[in-house]
C-alpha cells in the first residue's frame, strides 16, 4: 500500500489536521526505518507484534516519554486499522497492544494576577507587530482558542457587529465563540494597523507576519513566551497554557462545565475535566472560607 493512499485516508476520511497527518507519516517512516535496519524487514504489512514490541522497547531505552511513545504507536494502530479495512491484512498486529502508563503531565495555568499584570502593563506602541502581539495574547486568553484555530482565522470570521468569532476547530468542526465587549476596540485597532501596514494585502488571513504572510506556529509560540516571561517565572509558557488558563479561570468563577466545554470546542466532557484539578483547589479554598460550619469552628 502506498504512502499516498494512507495519507489521503488520514486527511480526507479521518479528517485529521495537516499537522497530525505529517506526524503520523513521520512516525510510520521512522518505524519502517527501524524494521529495515534492525531486522531487515521491508514489508510492513506482514509483521509480528514481537517486532513492534521490540521497536517500542528501543524507544523506551532511548529516553522518550511514555506519552510520546503512545503517540507513535497510535500512528501505527491507525495504519494497521486501515490495512484491515482495505482488506490487505486480516487482523492488526496491534489489536492487543496496551498503551504505556504514564503520569499525567500537570500543566500549571497562569494566575489571574499574572494575566491582569501582563495586560495592564503592556507597553504603549502603534507599531503593527506590537499591536498584533497584544491582540494575539488577548484573544487566546479571552476565547480559549487553540493555536491552530487562531492561525486559521480569516477577516470574514470576525463579526464585530455580533461580537463573535467563527472558529474552525478539529475535524473541521465550526463553532461560534462570543467576544468580550472590552476586546472589540483592540480588534478595531489591530485592523486599522493591519490596513495601514498592508494596504494592498491580497490575503484574507486575519493575523499576518511583519512581511504580510499568514502567521505560523513557532511565531505564535515565541510571542506568548516573550511576553509571559515578563510577568511569570513558570517554565512552560505556550499557547496551550493560555487555553488552559482560560478554562481554569472560568471554572474558578463558577462557570458551568458544559458551557466551558462548548467554548473550548471539546466533543466530550472528559476532555474539559482535565482542566478541573486547579479549579477543585480553588473551590476547596472558597468552600473552607465560606461554609458556616467552618466559620463556627473558629
Amino acid at each position: 500500500m502506498s504512502r499516498e493512499s494512507f495519507e489521503k485516508h488520514l486527511a480526507l476520511e479521518r479528517n485529521y489536521s495537516a499537522h497530525t497527518v505529517r506526524a503520523y507519516l513521520a512516525d510510520l517512516e521512522e518505524f519502517a526505518g527501524y524494521c529495515s535496519q534492525a531486522h531487515g524487514e521491508s514489508d510492513l504489512e506482514d509483521l509480528p507484534y514481537t517486532l513492534i514490541r521490540s521497536w517500542v522497547i528501543s524507544l523506551m531505552e532511548s529516553g522518550l516519554s511514555g506519552r510520546t511513545i503512545n503517540r507513535k504507536t497510535a500512528a501505527l494502530k491507525s495504519y494497521y486499522k486501515y490495512l484491515v479495512r482495505t482488506g490487505r491484512i486480516q487482523t492488526s498486529p496491534l489489536a492487543g497492544h496496551r498503551p504505556i502508563k504514564s503520569a499525567r503531565k500537570v500543566e500549571v495555568p497562569f494566575s489571574e494576577e499574572e494575566m491582569r499584570r501582563l495586560l495592564a502593563e503592556w507597553p504603549e506602541s502603534d507599531q503593527y507587530e506590537d499591536v498584533r502581539d497584544q491582540l494575539i495574547i488577548e484573544l487566546l486568553y479571552a476565547t480559549g482558542m487553540r493555536r491552530a484555530e487562531l492561525i486559521g482565522l480569516t477577516l470574514s470570521d470576525v463579526d464585530l457587529s455580533q461580537q463573535t468569532l467563527k472558529v474552525l476547530g478539529k475535524r473541521n468542526k465550526e463553532r461560534i465563540v462570543p467576544l468580550l465587549q472590552g476586546i472589540t476596540p483592540r480588534i478595531r485597532r489591530y485592523l486599522e494597523a493591519r490596513a495601514a501596514e498592508f494596504p494592498e494585502a491580497a490575503t484574507d488571513h486575519f493575523f499576518l507576519t511583519g512581511s504580510g504572510n499568514k502567521v505560523y506556529d513557532t511565531l505564535v509560540y515565541r510571542i506568548i513566551n516573550k511576553y509571559l516571561s515578563l510577568v511569570s517565572a513558570k517554565t512552560k509558557k505556550s499557547p496551550h497554557i493560555l487555553r488552559h488558563t482560560f478554562a481554569t479561570h472560568l471554572l474558578n468563577q463558577g462557570a458551568d462545565m458544559n458551557s466551558v466545554k462548548e467554548l473550548l470546542g471539546h466533543t466530550s466532557l472528559a476532555s474539559t475535566q482535565v482542566y478541573t484539578h486547579n479549579s477543585i483547589a480553588e473551590l476547596k479554598r472558597i468552600h473552607g472560607s465560606a461554609h458556616p460550619r467552618n466559620r463556627d469552628d473558629h
